[in-house]
């Protein structure tokens, strides 16, 4: 089988990272399209042999790159495409249908309740969704909460399929030497507790509310913010208005996967930490509190359907956490009374092994192009 991934940007991004290391794992030939910005991600999936196409999209609005993408695909000869985010979803599926591929398969990697991606959902957003899913074969959930979103939306459930996301959880083992290393290279203190978190420095994952928790707590805390985003300059601003400016450190962006780029890598960096929190209210499964549980670290989080769809025994060190600053506080101050743990593996981290869900996925592939829709309107006519 022959498979093209197309997805709307390759920077580093959870969904970006994911895809990475899905295609590590899966036993298919696949090439990647990305419509804008073929970042760090980009310049991974080629070190790691992946045939990577800039599609060149100047915006939202640019149809001249249907006709581009519908030559592409035709070019390669591909049994399936794959989509990935929701403008690549909504042009990938109309430039496979144009081009003759049948077999579409799409993945929703952050339909929250009131938003994706970050932004707002509206009555035009739904729409267009759900007018181009009817294009495609099957809408990948990354997570049962997400799949429910997507019923709610409107998609037929039948059409809906649950492939988790996937971590590569030898790669994110405690290692006491990389600790070392890395709290050496980033001038963290020996004795320093460090709150780590990590994802796009946005509105919606409200870093902001353990900065303003970390004034409440002594002087020995650090926190660790690994990403990059809009809302750096805000964070910072936050920081210097808290007292706290000179104990959180901004790592930026860190790939899953090390790719040769300066700095330590995020399990280096999950080494380092001591504790790791998440105060986003909104996600559609919660990638970095896994990760975290790899690194064996307590986790604190406000929204992580990874977890909230197993048992609790599953993911004993992690804890579910509301409110503001000074509910994240109390909780900080709780996980380091407790003391430090083993540092070792939780079931809910093996559970999400990448291997089982590039197996799961290669599942979707066989369904999808032994059963591909015939036209749009057939597909209506049964669902």
């Amino acid at each position: 089988m022959k498979a093209l991934h197309i997805i709307t940007g390759l920077g580093v991004g959870g969904a970006e990272q994911q895809l990475r290391l899905l295609l590590r794992h899966l036993p298919v030939d696949c090439d990647v399209v990305t419509l804008t910005n073929p970042g760090a991600v980009a310049a991974g999936l080629a070190a790691d042999g992946v045939r990577v196409h800039h599609l060149g999209m100047a915006g939202n609005r640019d149809l001249t790159a249907l006709p581009r993408l519908v030559r592409l695909i035709r070019r390669g000869g591909y049994q399936l495409v794959h989509t990935h985010l929701y403008r690549a979803c909504l042009y990938g599926r109309i430039a496979a249908r144009l081009a003759g591929v049948r077999a579409v398969v799409a993945t929703e990697h952050s339909l929250g309740d009131s938003q994706m991606e970050g932004r707002p959902l509206n009555a035009g957003v739904r729409a267009l969704y759900l007018a181009g899913e009817r294009l495609g074969r099957t809408t990948v959930a990354v997570s049962p909460t997400v799949a429910e979103r997507l019923e709610l939306w409107g998609v037929p459930g039948p059409r809906i399929e649950v492939v988790p996301n996937g971590i590569d959880v030898a790669r994110f083992r405690y290692d006491p030497a990389r600790r070392a290393e890395t709290r050496c290279r980033l001038g963290l203190p020996d004795d320093a507790y460090v709150v780590g978190a990590v994802g796009r420095l946005t509105p919606g994952k409200r870093f902001g509310t353990l900065i303003r928790a970390l004034a409440h707590l002594p002087a020995d805390h650090r926190l660790l913010l690994v990403g990059a985003g809009p809302e750096e300059d805000v964070l910072r601003r936050t920081a210097r208005a808290a007292g706290v400016a000179d104990r959180v450190l901004f790592t930026g962006e860190r790939p899953y996967v090390p790719d040769g780029t300066p700095g330590p890598d995020l399990p280096s960096l999950t080494s380092a930490m001591d504790v790791l929190a998440s105060p986003s209210p909104e996600e559609a499964f919660g990638l970095a509190v896994v990760e975290a549980l790899a690194a064996g670290l307590p986790v604190l989080y406000a929204s992580c359907p990874a977890l909230q769809d197993l048992p609790a025994s599953a993911a004993p060190t992690a804890r579910h956490v509301t409110g503001g600053p000074d509910a994240y506080a109390r909780a900080l101050a709780d996980v380091r009374r407790q003391g430090p743990g083993p540092r070792s593996v939780p079931e809910a981290a093996r559970h999400y092994c990448i291997t089982r869900s590039a197996a799961r996925l290669m599942d979707v592939y066989a369904a999808a192009v032994a059963r591909p829709l015939s036209a749009p309107s057939q597909e209506a006519r049964t669902s």
